[in-house]
């Protein structure tokens, strides 16, 4: 099956209905041109009856004294019938032309009738040359129909034609927004789109540029290490404490290795989570379900962990893998950095169109000029990756959700972190 351009549909099927347009539009004129004509004449002949009639009853003519008339393609005369017609005018043709025929009743007692017979030839010459006028201006309409519709169909076209050109010559490395100045605002709309999608695209692009030279450098600096302090170890023999305690580095270095790879192997089973078919879920009961979890960890440094809700229920569609990557890195980094025998609160508030999901703890706060949710960004002196806020950016923006980081604008020093999930990714999907 062969697909046409969008082009080429829209100036046809312009220019389809608009032809129907026109030829249906021609036929009623020319049959209301028609009626009216017709009826003009009916009327005409009537009213020659009405007269005909008068002046017969005021001269006392009779059908024995009545006189035939034709003049001017009129023929007039009095006829017996025994049954009247049901329609008192009739339209006929003969060899000489076309003709129109009334009768009106002259004396009933007798069943005579004044029979009027007008030749309308010219009548019907007049609408034929009216048809033949209507047919040459709609041929003329046609052809302004068909350059209109070339015109405005490439008028139409030429913004999604100038959108398609530009993002054909982007890639990865050539990146860059679309000017809304120049196009109609119907296309706004499209165009913003567009340009939240390349913004995101340029964002994942530098994040996992950082990401490989991150770990490029987070993986040369124990390497380095392991190895400066192999060689001065073999520089000369030494005591088996000594080859014991460049074990013992190495082994640990390993280990920080090990975390590193693990966090990017992290990384991708994300990307692997955004092809989940969302699932059902109820909210409340998943994070209530979540908190009690997370109360294992919490109790190790005494730490009050409480959920709050303003809601019993809320059932939502959504990617459970994402939502849990988001919320296990924001409560760890809660209890990680806040001191023992203080509280971390989670809450979810159902709103109008938005649902949000914040975890409050009781720490030192963060530094709100850093990026944190770039990769490699490390909080405090605690050890890690430095990549599971990274994560949970890719996590959220995956489930159409935005995240967020800030200290505390109460009394208490702290950090909040919220979830933004709206309502239209949220439904169940069609």
């Amino acid at each position: 099956m062969q697909v046409k351009s969008i082009y080429k549909q829209f100036y046809q099927k312009l220019i389809i209905a608009t032809s129907l347009f026109l030829i249906i539009l021609s036929f009623i004129f020319y049959g209301y041109t028609k009626s009216t004509i017709f009826q003009e004449i009916r009327d005409s002949l009537y009213s020659d009856a009405e007269l005909i009639l008068s002046v017969s009853k005021n001269a006392q003519v009779n059908s024995k004294n009545f006189n035939v008339i034709t003049h001017n393609g009129i023929n007039i005369d009095i006829v017996t019938l025994e049954q009247m017609p049901e329609s008192p005018f009739i339209t006929f043709k003969t060899k000489s032309g076309t003709f129109m025929q009334v009768l009106f009743l002259f004396d009933e007692d007798k069943k005579q009738y004044i029979k009027i017979i007008k030749n309308i030839n010219s009548s019907i010459e007049m609408l034929n040359k009216i048809f033949n006028n209507l047919l040459l201006i709609s041929l003329g309409g046609l052809i302004m129909v068909i350059l209109y519709a070339f015109t405005v169909s490439k008028t139409l076209l030429k913004p999604i034609i100038d959108i398609t050109k530009k993002l054909s010559h982007m890639d990865e490395n050539f990146l860059t927004q679309i000017n809304k100045n120049n196009l109609p605002i119907e296309f706004h709309p499209l165009a913003n789109s567009i340009n939240s999608l390349t913004m995101r695209i340029e964002t994942n692009i530098r994040f996992k540029k950082e990401l490989f030279i991150g770990v490029a450098h987070e993986l040369k600096t124990p390497l380095a290490v392991m190895k400066l302090k192999n060689e001065v170890t073999l520089m000369k023999i030494r005591d088996p404490q000594k080859y014991q305690e460049t074990m013992r580095l190495t082994v640990d270095q390993i280990d920080e290795m090990n975390k590193m790879i693990s966090s990017i192997l992290d990384i991708g089973r994300a990307e692997g989570a955004q092809f989940e078919k969302p699932e059902e879920i109820d909210l409340v009961q998943y994070l209530q379900r979540k908190t009690n979890d997370y109360r294992m960890l919490s109790a190790k440094k005494k730490i009050i962990l409480t959920f709050f809700s303003n809601v019993n229920h809320h059932q939502v569609y959504l990617q459970s893998t994402l939502l849990n990557q988001i919320i296990q890195n924001f409560v760890q980094n809660a209890i990680k950095f806040t001191p023992d025998d203080k509280a971390i609160a989670i809450r979810l508030e159902k709103e109008k169109d938005l649902t949000k999901i914040t975890i409050t703890d009781e720490g030192k706060g963060i530094d709100e000029s850093i990026d944190l949710f770039a990769p490699f960004k490390r909080m405090g002196e605690e050890s890690g990756a430095g990549l599971g806020l990274f994560l949970a950016k890719n996590a959220a923006d995956a489930l159409g959700a935005a995240i967020f980081l800030k200290n505390r604008s109460d009394d208490i020093s702290g950090c909040e972190a919220s979830i933004i999930l709206p309502h239209t990714r949220l439904n169940k999907p069609k």
